[in-house]
């Protein structure tokens, strides 16, 4: 009696504890290519291609905080589309759980006329079509949910090269120049639920480049940061360029874990910026031109800057300085026009990948000992590229 009441007990106890469980890990590149309208997935531990996606022309390429999604922003084919990463990792406190499958085209798309700008806060995104003017708000959870997505579309008065960032229940949009909408934007307008404007213009002349970081977003201005903060309608103060030669910065990172933004300033140089700082700006010169950057979201204290000499630098956002280079293309000029097929750098896992368009290929650096680990054989011209991935319990 006694050992069937233990061997009962036991058993009851194996099917309480996690022993069936197993930790895993999953990253993935999306890359797209130059001068052809598709995505490809790379599963990042074997190299292999697992999934390849026809687009309607060339994309730029975004992932949001949730990593369920890579976004292909097709501006001359006038609409984003979506693909599922197959990777979801769902957070439980002290463990996360992760589901691994396939990537996977989402039907539902986004259409408009001439998208260029993709914003992601709090999950939910602005597409700013740059053809029409106009911002279509999305739910993300919606998009991958539904055949149709349903939006909510914000007027800012005429075609434009513009931006929108959903601020909770509020839409921060660029403001045209009235003068010339062919111009730069003068400046950012809040916009309610309704879609009614909210408060005055707050200027911001040539605006170009905005980032989130913590609870902070910074949008780029030629005298310029706009800083944007509060829970919500949003409070927007100037924080005005100080201890800089003349310039702007017109491209911005957030720094992730540590409340930070890195942007360009000028062609050999990027800037620190921390709006809490007595003293905000740090300049950092770069060996020579900056083709491309990212910031580490898993290594707070460490961003990339790829040169047009083909080295990868490794920057100390605490220090301030630049720790590490590498070889590792051949050098591409920043001369000639801006579109031309460049590298792009994400980081993944352990890794940064950088595209070589000449090559086809994509290199894999690792972080710790910074040399070159592998060369992925893609074939065509890659060239935007996201990482996603994570860590978790498959059950």
């Amino acid at each position: 009696m006694l050992n069937r009441l233990l061997s009962a007990l036991l058993a009851a106890s194996a099917l309480a504890s996690p022993a069936f469980a197993e930790d895993a890990s999953a990253w993935r590149l999306f890359i797209a290519d130059h001068a052809a309208p598709t995505v490809t997935a790379i599963d990042l531990e074997s190299g292999d291609a697992i999934g390849s996606f026809q687009l309607a022309s060339p994309a730029a390429l975004y992932r949001t905080q949730s990593g369920k999604a890579v976004y292909a922003v097709q501006g001359a084919g006038n609409q984003v589309s979506a693909i599922s990463t197959g990777i979801t990792v769902d957070d439980h406190g002290d463990h996360g759980d992760i589901e691994i499958t396939a990537p996977v085209a989402i039907d539902a798309v986004v259409a408009g006329k001439k998208p260029v700008h993709f914003v992601e806060h709090d999950g939910r995104i602005a597409l700013f079509f740059d053809g029409e003017g106009k911002t279509r708000v999305v739910d993300e959870t919606d998009w991958l949910d539904g055949d149709e997505v349903a939006n909510a579309e914000v007027d800012s008065g005429a075609p434009h090269h513009g931006v929108a960032v959903p601020w909770g229940d509020y839409t921060v949009v660029s403001e045209p120049n009235p003068e010339d909408p062919t111009a730069l934007p003068i400046g950012v307008v809040v916009f309610d639920k309704a879609g009614g404007g909210v408060g005055d213009l707050h200027a911001c002349p040539d605006l170009h480049g905005e980032a989130s970081s913590g609870d902070l977003l910074a949008i780029a201005c030629a005298q310029g940061m706009l800083v944007v903060s509060g829970s919500g309608e949003p409070q927007i103060d100037l924080l005005p360029y100080s201890g800089l030669p003349e310039g702007k910065v017109t491209t911005l990172l957030g720094g992730v874990g540590l409340q930070y933004f890195l942007g360009n300033y000028g062609p050999d140089k990027v800037v620190l910026i921390d709006p809490s700082a007595p003293e905000p700006f740090r300049l950092i010169n770069l060996p020579t031109r900056r083709v491309d950057f990212a910031v580490d979201p898993i290594r707070p204290k460490f961003a990339y800057v790829f040169t047009e000499d083909g080295k990868l630098n490794q920057l100390d956002v605490v220090a301030g300085t630049i720790v590490q280079s590498l070889a590792v293309t051949e050098p591409y000029s920043m001369d000639g026009e801006w579109s031309l097929p460049r590298p792009r750098i994400a980081v993944a896992d352990d890794v940064v990948a950088v595209t070589d368009p000449n090559a086809g290929q994509v290199h894999l650096i690792d972080i710790a000992t910074f040399i070159k680990i592998r060369n992925l054989q893609v074939g065509g011209a890659p060239y935007n590229i996201v990482a996603v991935g994570g860590s978790g319990t498959v059950h």
